[in-house]
């Protein structure tokens, strides 16, 4: 009897958060050039595509959305997901070019360089001022920096997908996006599953700020803290 071909799995909350989120910074891609086409174009226009000042309001929409769901993601990738995110021992795999361990590695680095990204892209974008572009005001640095996250989160989200196809090829591509899952995994579990992990998390705490850091969720509380700062600077402006 032939062998049945790996079918890689992903966690039912692992493909909602990945694919809301995913969704939502796709959007927020698409719209930010469409932005950037309307009001500035100093690096090169896509000519076809017509001016539209309502599309900044839209893409601020997708940039919220994803701001909104990147918190949850973030936590999720840390907490059940370290295991696709950089550790101690990816940096020496990395050097280890084309073999199965050297490609796993630099799977794990884009991955962790992907989240990086978004939050780089989410926390200038929050610093931005929606009066500036409509009022020509092109040359603010938070603004450049908006245009750096784009470009940034375009290089991360094609390097995540090509190691992806690279480690796991066409399945693993594939695997977010089915609909079965496993009965553990109902939404029904999910509330007591939360508070397991917020007992095992208060336990963590306890081991240290030395283990904290050595288990990267130091760079945990770093994004996470970010994402605070981009929503509590607005607020103390205003």
């Amino acid at each position: 009897m032939p062998q049945q071909p790996f079918q890689p799995y992903q966690p039912l909350l692992f493909r909602i958060l990945h694919g809301l989120t995913g969704l939502s910074v796709m959007a927020a891609i698409v719209t930010a050039y469409w932005t950037y086409n309307t009001y500035d174009g100093r690096w090169g226009k896509l000519l076809p595509l017509p001016a539209f000042p309502e599309i900044e309001g839209i893409h601020g929409t997708f940039g919220l959305y994803a701001l909104l769901l990147f918190p949850a993601f973030l936590i999720y990738s840390y907490r059940q997901g370290q295991h696709r995110l950089i550790q101690a021992r990816t940096l020496p795999q990395i050097a280890q070019v084309g073999t199965p361990i050297g490609w796993s590695a630099w799977h794990r680095l884009t991955n962790t360089i992907a989240l990086l990204s978004l939050t780089f892209a989410l926390f200038s974008g929050k610093m931005m001022n929606e009066k500036w572009l409509p009022n020509g005001e092109l040359d603010h640095g938070w603004y450049y920096a908006h245009l750096i996250g784009w470009v940034m989160m375009v290089a991360a989200i094609a390097l995540h997908v090509l190691m992806s196809a690279k480690v796991g090829g066409t399945p693993l591509l594939l695997s977010v996006m089915k609909w079965q899952f496993r009965s553990q995994e109902h939404p029904k579990y999910w509330l007591a599953q939360v508070r397991q992990w917020w007992q095992a998390a208060q336990f963590d705490r306890l081991r240290g700020w030395i283990a904290f850091a050595s288990t990267f969720k130091l760079l945990e509380a770093i994004l996470l803290g970010t994402i605070a700062v981009a929503w509590l600077i607005p607020l103390l402006k205003g």
